[in-house]
């Protein structure tokens, strides 16, 4: 899955910090493939909206796919609290810090991560994650704290490719506070959205 997120912003150095807070807000989900095929190539782009606001806890925007062979592979844009913070250098900065991560490489056995910001290739990855994905999403993840409110954003022109056509995958969509157009023209090798628009939410 290529997954491109915009803007890139400055990022510091990685802390861990306890779950002292942990919960889903809106998302966009679809899977599982029918038995015997896979997501082998998946491309989004993440337009980051506001910060969330109150800007508490940490907060992850991401797509994702679920991998046969258990594996999450997904590309993160984040936002977090406090000196030390993957974001922020000092208290006092508030900014978007994007890490990301996804196409399945048949020769190698392995999936083929890329992340593009504003059209210029940021980084690239190869995992091994089994043969492919099993199911594609978003996701709006807080954890430590709540994180406040999440302000509309959108995800433009989604492509999901099966290795095999899976005609009926549409009826696998599930929305939670999120609504998308979610079509195939080739008999379901290809399912394409071309905007996904994921409503503010308020963590509680």
């Amino acid at each position: 899955m290529r997954s491109n997120l915009l803007p890139l912003l400055p990022v510091a150095a990685a802390s861990v910090v306890p779950r002292q807070y942990f919960s889903f807000g809106n998302y966009f989900s679809t899977g599982p493939t029918a038995s015997g095929t896979f997501i082998i190539d998946a491309t989004t782009t993440l337009v980051l909206p506001a910060l969330n606001s109150p800007h508490n806890g940490n907060l992850g925007l991401w797509p994702g796919m679920g991998m046969d062979d258990g594996d999450l592979v997904q590309g993160l844009a984040i936002s977090t609290v406090g000196i030390g913070s993957p974001c922020n250098l000092v208290a006092s900065e508030v900014k978007w810090a994007n890490f990301y991560e996804d196409k399945y490489n048949p020769s190698t056995g392995k999936t083929d991560q890329t992340v593009s910001v504003n059209g210029n290739v940021v980084s690239t990855l190869s995992t091994s994650s089994g043969r492919g994905g099993l199911g594609w999403g978003t996701a709006m993840e807080c954890q430590q704290a709540n994180c406040g409110t999440v302000p509309t954003h959108h995800y433009v022109d989604t492509k999901i490719t099966m290795s095999a056509p899976n005609p009926n995958y549409k009826n696998t969509l599930a929305l939670n506070g999120a609504s998308g157009n979610f079509v195939t023209a080739d008999g379901g090798t290809t399912w394409t959205v071309s905007d996904i628009t994921i409503n503010q939410y308020t963590y509680t």
